[in-house]
């Protein structure tokens, strides 16, 4: 708790089945307030991860500090630049998310956008497959992506989903204005909810045989593409 009120970023916290008591009420609240993801587990899971005393609650610290969304987005329209944003949606596998920042820092964007529950944990083997990117990468979580979305719309952000639910190849999208990309997860891709919230749906068009692309060489190419196009238009 004392943790949580010194503003230390925290990544998540399990807590054991069946914790009774007013501290624990507290505790719940005080995660709920600070908008914290938190899990109920059994006690052997929290046994299996520390040897030490840990009372029925272990809590697993970020690598890194979140970044408000809000300011990026003030200073970038302040400063005349033009927006490159990523949301990921469900892409858990830290091996992953850690090579998707390093390519969005190497590709000049200005943030990734992850949600407070079902993303990647920050932790050292992320900033490790990052190569270090994730020191000098805006990472924002929020609560609920398809509030962000919207936000993003209203703050003049053009929003395109990348899935191969659609025909129209990502060449066709300018991207050339300011723009947020939406990743999905290799199982689940993007939420119908978000695919419904995004001014676009477009898609890497395939030749081979293989129907879909590991999740962090499919950004890369979009990142690329978005970079291409904005090369080209100055």
């Amino acid at each position: 708790m004392e943790a949580i009120r010194s503003g230390k970023e925290i990544d998540k916290v399990l807590v054991k089945k069946g914790l009774q008591g007013d501290l624990f009420s507290e505790l719940r609240q005080l995660m709920r307030d600070h908008n914290i993801n938190f899990q109920m587990v059994p006690g052997e899971k929290l046994d299996s991860i520390t040897r030490a005393n840990h009372q029925g609650v272990v809590a697993f610290t970020a690598a890194i500090t979140f970044q408000d969304l809000d300011q990026i987005i003030s200073s970038a329209f302040e400063s005349g630049k033009t927006l490159r944003l990523l949301l990921l949606d469900g892409v858990t596998d830290v091996r992953n998310f850690g090579a998707i920042c390093r390519t969005a820092e190497c590709q000049g964007f200005d943030a990734v956008i992850i949600p407070d529950k079902g993303a990647a944990q920050i932790n050292e083997d992320a900033v490790k497959t990052s190569a270090g990117a994730l020191m000098f990468l805006a990472i924002c979580r929020v609560r609920s992506l398809v509030q962000t979305v919207s936000y993003l719309k209203d703050s003049g952000v053009q929003v395109v989903s990348c899935s191969e639910k659609t025909n129209t190849p990502i060449s066709e999208i300018n991207l050339t204005v300011p723009t947020c990309i939406v990743m999905g997860s290799e199982e689940t891709g993007i939420s119908p909810e978000l695919i419904k919230a995004s001014h676009f749906l477009a898609t890497i068009p395939m030749f081979g045989k293989t129907s879909s692309l590991n999740v962090g060489v499919a950004t890369g190419m979009i990142m690329y593409e978005m970079n291409r196009q904005r090369q080209l238009a100055h």
